[in-house]
């Protein structure tokens, strides 16, 4: 229970972030933006929008009516607007559970704790590995669809090795803790300052599990909107 209750409580938000959220829509193509363009290429084909709402698609200029062209500008600014919107929700949840996480660790267990410094590495691992889906560039970002498995994946395994680890850990602390401490079997002590940890751990997730559940959903409405934008404006391109 204590490891389960560990790794929802460190992986949540970056894999909500990695993850499709069960959204009805499973995203197909890269998405490139920097100030000159936004390029949406994958196995839906090769758009290209620029600013004034002029659009390549496959290679081929294409003449627009008024209604495209705004079509185009709409759906461009809809993708500028949603994809920082999405990295800056899903990395300000995992930077909020890792703050609660230590926390918690600080409280039960102490300030030198070594969990702490555990939890802080692999804090970071997680966030490099969102970085993957989701690629911040000095002029823009770049959408990997491509990455989302194999992301998860990766993430499931720095996990996994970080667990063995942050559960020793705990058992050697908390083990010295007890002793110190006196006044009865160290080992009932370990027991209860474990359990203590852990029922602290499952309340947090219970503050944050709401939040985290609307954020998915709210990302799989925008998903949704943007699918239907495009497939708006290419149906009136072909």
């Amino acid at each position: 229970m204590m490891r389960k209750l560990l790794l929802g409580a460190l992986l949540v938000t970056a894999a909500q972030a990695q993850a499709d959220y069960q959204c009805s829509v499973t995203p197909r193509d890269d998405v490139v933006i920097n100030p000159q363009t936004v390029q949406v290429v994958g196995e839906n084909g090769n758009l290209v929008m620029a600013p004034d709402g002029s659009v390549q698609f496959n290679g081929q200029a294409k003449t627009l009516t008024p209604a495209q062209r705004e079509q185009a500008q709409d759906y461009q600014q809809a993708l500028r607007d949603a994809l920082p919107w999405i990295d800056d929700g899903a990395r300000s949840r995992v930077e909020k559970g890792r703050i609660a996480l230590d926390k918690i660790v600080t409280e039960q267990v102490g300030e030198s704790s070594n969990l702490r410094k555990r939890l802080t590495q692999l804090d970071s691992q997680l966030k490099t590995q969102m970085n993957r889906i989701i690629e911040r560039r000095q002029d823009g970002l770049t959408f990997h669809y491509k990455a989302i498995d194999q992301v998860r994946a990766d993430g499931q395994k720095l996990v996994n090795q970080a667990m063995g680890g942050i559960l020793q850990d705990s058992i050697n602390e908390m083990g010295a803790k007890a002793i110190t401490s006196g006044g009865g079997n160290p080992l009932q002590g370990v027991l209860g300052n474990l359990g203590g940890l852990q029922t602290a751990i499952q309340k947090e997730w219970k503050n944050q599990e709401k939040d985290f559940q609307q954020f998915g959903k709210d990302v799989c409405s925008r998903v949704v909107s943007l699918e239907d934008q495009r497939k708006a404006l290419v149906s009136g391109l072909k």
